[in-house]
């Protein structure tokens, strides 16, 4: 059977559709390598000849005047220190301007993009000339600039719709992450704070200091991730079983005012979580109301230390985790429950399986099934649950152990107060790096190997 050829570059390797558009194309394909527009210009095409044009020269006179020298600056982020000099005529000290090594860094990660940019839109203008030759080769109509853009009100409107969110993800989403990864290879801390101090590249030493676990900061890294590792599946899956375990209380035959029960559980999530982690902490206090009561009712003589001892606090914000996160998980559990079909069930019964089989063997199965995604997601997001911890504990109680850090400290609250704290802005990048692979890897191999990913099929 011989396979269905696609559109031009679908499938296929972009330097070869390049190769082929220059070997097919005639004088004013091949002149469009070079001059951006060239062929839609004498076909017709004048408007958007016209654009692709400007755009060339508009990149041009950026890299003239700003990107050549931005791009410069990338092997040393700069070498003029801000300084004081003597006046002689004035008999006084001023301030030299020096160069800032974040702003020189920044200009450079922006001169790639540009530079990335313009290669795309000079991809889109080859291909616009190969096409419009060849419309014109057939005798077929070359459409005018006015019914290119009705185009992406139809056959393009998936271009149209996507054009504005795909440039905010370029501008805040993938550009500061670019220009964070490169931090991490910099010497950028309190000591290196430009314009005063520049920084500069330093390779790898932040990873090997990182994860060499005789520095103070591997040595503070490496309980940080065990515990980080810990609190999310903990924070994950107590959440998800427990909620799970109480949408089937509320949902079963023999449970009267299901509606009730919900709305009690509903008007807990309808509090904003930071109020709820506030007041916790408050109550959990050496002093709190927690402590006064048990004292006042003879359980206990002396106040419990929920959040000044270690093993403590991180019992508690896993406790506390649970009674503000099972709600979200009983809703979202209680609409997949009421969707497994009766039959199952019954089928069970009749084979003599008791509630406990019928748990294991048809609901969890079904469950796993339906929200190993949000499991996923849910994962993720404690890993980087920043709210939780930093509300109810702050990180502490504080030891003299870590390196600006506490016992309940995860790595991304470490990392807040590496930046805030102590300025060490190339340990924090190296730390997001780390938090990212680590979620990335987990949630890739976790899904590729659940029944959601292998047989989807099975529960369709």
């Amino acid at each position: 059977m011989k396979k269905k050829k696609g559109n031009s570059g679908t499938g296929k390797n972009v330097f070869r559709e390049i190769g082929e558009i220059f070997r097919d194309g005639d004088v004013l394909t091949k002149l469009s390598f070079a001059l951006l527009g060239v062929s839609n210009l004498f076909r017709r095409q004048v408007i958007k000849g016209l654009l692709y044009f400007t755009m060339e020269l508009g990149f041009i006179f950026y890299m003239i005047m700003f990107g050549v020298t931005a791009l410069s600056h990338l092997d040393n982020l700069g070498d003029q220190k801000q300084g004081m000099v003597f006046d002689e005529a004035r008999g006084i000290y001023v301030k030299t301007q020096g160069q800032n090594s974040m702003l020189l860094l920044l200009a450079a990660v922006v001169g790639i993009f540009i530079i990335v940019v313009f290669a795309v839109i000079w991809f889109s203008n080859i291909r616009s000339a190969i096409r419009v030759q060849k419309l014109k080769e057939q005798g077929k109509h070359i459409p005018n600039f006015r019914e290119d853009i009705r185009s992406y009100a139809d056959a393009k409107l998936h271009k149209a719709l996507l054009a504005v969110p795909f440039l905010g993800i370029l501008m805040f989403n993938v550009l500061p992450l670019v220009f964070m990864i490169l931090i991490a290879f910099t010497n950028f801390d309190k000591t290196h704070q430009p314009p005063g101090n520049l920084f500069t590249w330093v390779g790898l030493a932040n990873f090997k200091t990182m994860l060499n676990a005789g520095s103070t900061i591997g040595r503070t890294f490496w309980p940080i991730l065990i515990w980080t590792i810990v609190w999310a599946v903990f924070a994950t899956f107590l959440n998800y079983i427990l909620g799970m375990i109480l949408a089937i209380m509320i949902n079963r035959k023999e449970t009267r005012f299901k509606r009730f029960w919900r709305t009690i559980f509903v008007m807990s999530i309808a509090v904003p979580q930071f109020v709820s982690l506030l007041v916790m902490r408050s109550m959990l206090q050496e002093s709190g109301a927690v402590n006064v009561l048990l004292q006042e009712l003879g359980l206990i003589d002396s106040s419990l230390p929920f959040l000044s001892s270690g093993l403590w606090a991180k019992v508690t914000v896993i406790i506390v985790n649970i009674w503000v996160g099972v709600p979200y998980t009983m809703l979202i559990t209680t609409g997949i429950l009421q969707n497994i079909p009766a039959d199952l069930y019954e089928a069970a019964r009749v084979d003599g399986a008791n509630p406990y089989q019928m748990f294991v063997k048809i609901t969890l199965p079904y469950m796993f099934f339906i929200t190993t995604p949000y499991l996923i997601t849910q994962f993720v997001g404690n890993i980087n649950n920043f709210n939780v911890i930093f509300l109810l504990t702050g990180g502490g109680p504080n030891t003299l152990k870590f390196y600006q850090a506490g016992h309940t400290d995860l790595l991304v609250t470490w990392l807040y107060k590496l930046t805030v704290n102590s300025f060490d802005y190339s340990y924090a990048a190296v730390i997001g790096i780390i938090v990212f692979i680590i979620s990335a890897v987990l949630s890739l191999i976790t899904y590729r190997n659940t029944k959601s990913y292998k047989n989807e099929e099975d529960y369709q």
